[in-house]
């Protein structure tokens, strides 16, 4: 089995959904799961962005932006849900986001009546890109 890319940072943003789930269970608002896995994340050491605006660009104008539920280690995009189950529509929305920032390797979690993870990859080339603010140093 070929490699996962991003596959140590995932694995550990899935065993913190897990342990977030397992705490709070099912039934909070989105913005309540997000506040509690971003708070893991950092504890387990992981460098985490809440809200991260990302404007897409399509050739050289902006012609939106959208704000990344949590941006991890600045390599995996995490989109959360917090309904009853995923849906194709979500699938393509993250898949979207990942064609816009450039960036492979997204996760899907739903903290719903039971707890959904899927992880998408997106290697194409974009044709439109978006501009994710670095850190300062």
């Amino acid at each position: 089995m070929a490699d996962l890319k991003h596959k140590g940072v995932t694995d550990g943003i899935i065993g913190a959904f897990y342990h977030v789930y397992n705490a709070l269970g099912y039934g909070f608002l989105e913005k309540v799961y997000e506040n509690a896995l971003s708070h893991e994340l950092k504890l387990r050491g992981f460098m985490v962005a809440v809200q991260e605006p990302i404007t897409v660009w399509y050739k050289d104008v902006a012609v939106g932006e959208y704000f990344a539920d949590l941006l991890v280690n600045r390599c995996v995009i995490v989109e959360l849900k917090s309904g009853v189950g995923l849906s194709t529509a979500h699938e393509a929305q993250l898949i979207n986001y990942l064609k816009a920032t450039g960036m492979e390797v997204g996760l899907l979690l739903n903290f719903g009546p039971k707890p959904q993870v899927k992880r998408k990859v997106f290697t194409q080339p974009p044709e439109i890109s978006a501009k994710v603010p670095r850190e300062s140093a």
